[in-house]
């Protein structure tokens, strides 16, 4: 079944009706929720209908599925490069391109990956020679700043100056050139509100010639080493120097002074409600983390006082603080670990809600900013725990013998397609129930779709190994397989569970069928055929290797009729049974 919604969600990808593929695959995936290739496809086509995060799931879900996988990673790729998440999609383009390197697809999204990567780059003004920095001086208060720091207020009467600074607003990229004037560096010290002098203010009062110190110039400062004899009277008296002011006073950044007060405390009742959750007092705890919130503003606090809500049981205040938490951490870049560690708290909240759908979708967002081995088990336990949940609210016995009504209707009308699908939907309602499994078996013969039937077959024994029925329409498939030993061996199966002998006509003709037909393939072989086709039967070669039945051949040799008291075993005379279908024991026909 799933092979055929498959194919059937190809031919709407092929026709460009994605939404009609996307329910095709997901039917099929229904039928088979390991087959990776089902995900890669409606990622492929989710993506075409520019549903990015769907397709990116799938396109993960394929990869966790079959990790070697060239095109699964392709797909997963171009998902992410829909969504923006350009870091991820250049791993998994690359991944694709690892495992294929003909992968002519993975290749092309990896450049453009690349391409987008570098536009980002030269739209954050990332191609700025001065770093960035050249916007500062477009700042609207820029001229106010100066003029309050005494650092910077005189060089606002030097028109010289100023010119060469506004032209720094149009110009950025002039930034090197004006860093030979040493004011420059005192201009980014009051606007970056950082220190950047290299030494005394009072050094760079004056401009053009040679700088000057307390009134005297360099070279009136470079005093005259004295000779090591004592200084005759017509030597020149020493200039005394003059004492050095002080260094001016850097002003007082009480903002920052404030900020850094303000952090200590919040940190302070952080450790306070740690304290308090080891003691599994979270009431207490949640009031600290919430006062160390108000204090200063850091995302760990948040995710502390989710933890703390969700111990208390307190779910919906828990996955409060995680969005926040998030949101926060998004604003301010904090690192990307934190992040999906909120997304990992989130999924383990609505897991305990019993919200499996929102479970699973949180889980995956961790895993896209940070992979866990933990969050990963979480997300494997949440999808199967999804699928069971989705599969039993499903089941109703009452809707399944409606379907199995239904199926038997179109069965008699030959319309072995409705029937089918009555069936299966009779298999969702009522899974454990092995008629259904068997009466689409006896469909799916009618479509010729025999392995199929064998599989339903197996499943509808595996509920019930005493149904005569199934037995029988296994038989039937094989026969028509041409699995003639296989055939016997349902039949065989069969009578041994027909314990009242009602169907051990059916049973009979089906064995004689498949012995009439191993006679007639062999008819016109010669003896050495007839020894390759005996030495690549398995099932044969089983029972000849067998030591009980080469201790019965072995005595056949010699008593015949010794044989004819072994075949009283039904084990026995089924294997006796495949050597002379086989030619194995040769009889007179």
């Amino acid at each position: 079944m799933a092979d055929v919604l498959k194919a059937e969600g190809n031919k709407l990808f092929a026709a460009k009706d994605f939404t009609g593929a996307v329910e095709k695959f997901t039917q099929a995936i229904e039928q088979d929720p390991t087959n990776h290739v089902l995900y890669s496809n409606r990622s492929g086509a989710y993506a075409s209908l520019k549903q990015y995060e769907k397709a990116a799931e799938d396109g993960t879900k394929c990869t966790e599925l079959k990790p070697d996988w060239s095109k699964g990673w392709g797909r997963k790729g171009t998902a992410l490069h829909g969504t923006g998440d350009l870091v991820g999609a250049t791993d998994a383009f690359e991944e694709a391109v690892k495992l294929d390197p003909a992968n002519a697809s993975a290749k092309s999204g990896l450049e453009a990956v690349k391409r987008a990567v570098e536009a980002e780059a030269r739209a954050d003004g990332m191609d700025d020679p001065s770093g960035g920095l050249g916007s500062m001086f477009n700042d609207p208060k820029m001229m106010e700043k100066l003029a309050k720091n005494p650092k910077t207020s005189a060089f606002l009467g030097d028109s010289a100056f100023m010119a060469k600074l506004n032209g720094l607003k149009t110009n950025p990229n002039a930034m090197g050139e004006a860093m030979g004037d040493p004011r420059f560096l005192q201009v980014m010290s009051v606007l970056l509100g950082i220190d950047m002098s290299f030494g005394n203010p009072g050094d760079m009062a004056a401009e053009g010639g040679a700088a000057t110190k307390n009134g005297a110039t360099i070279e009136e400062e470079d005093e005259e080493m004295p000779d090591l004899q004592p200084a005759t009277k017509s030597a020149p008296a020493q200039t005394k120097k003059a004492p050095e002011p002080d260094p001016e006073p850097e002003p007082v950044d009480e903002e920052a002074l404030a900020a850094k007060k303000a952090k200590e405390d919040a940190d302070a009742e952080k450790a306070a409600g740690t304290a308090a959750y080891k003691k599994r007092s979270f009431d207490e705890a949640i009031a600290h983390y919430t006062k160390a919130w108000d204090l200063h503003k850091d995302i760990t606090y948040l995710t502390n006082r989710s933890a703390a809500n969700f111990e208390k049981g307190d779910y919906d205040a828990c996955i409060a603080d995680c969005k926040q938490a998030i949101d926060y951490g998004r604003e301010v870049y904090a690192d990307f670990k934190i992040i999906a560690k909120a997304y990992g708290r989130m999924g383990s909240t609505y897991e305990k809600q019993g919200d499996l759908a929102n479970a699973v979708e949180y889980y995956q967002r961790s895993l896209t900013e940070h992979r866990t081995p933990d969050i990963l088990n979480k997300l494997r336990a949440a999808e199967k725990a999804k699928i069971t949940a989705t599969r039993n609210a499903y089941l109703s016995p009452e809707k399944a013998e409606e379907a199995r009504e239904l199926g038997n209707q179109k069965f008699k009308e030959a319309d072995w397609p409705a029937a089918v699908e009555a069936y299966s939907e009779m298999i969702k309602r009522a899974p454990e129930d092995p008629r259904g499994y068997s009466n689409r078996a006896a469909c799916l013969i009618k479509l010729l779709t025999f392995p199929s039937a064998v599989a339903d077959c197996d499943e509808a024994l595996t509920r019930d190994p005493t149904f005569i029925r199934a037995y029988l329409r296994k038989a039937q498939a094989l026969f028509a397989m041409k699995e003639y030993n296989k055939c016997l061996d349902a039949c065989t199966a069969a009578s041994q569970h027909d314990k009242d002998g009602k169907n051990a006509r059916e049973i009979q003709q089906q064995s004689q069928k498949a012995l009439s037909a191993q006679y007639e393939a062999q008819e016109g072989e010669t003896e050495e055929q007839a020894q390759e086709r005996i030495q690549r039967d398995p099932d044969i070669m089983r029972i000849l290797g067998d030591p009980v039945m080469q201790s019965i051949l072995q005595q056949a040799k010699g008593d015949p009729k010794a044989l004819q008291d072994h075949m009283r075993n039904p084990e026995i005379a089924a294997k006796v049974q495949k050597l002379m279908a086989a030619g194995v024991i040769k009889v007179g026909r």
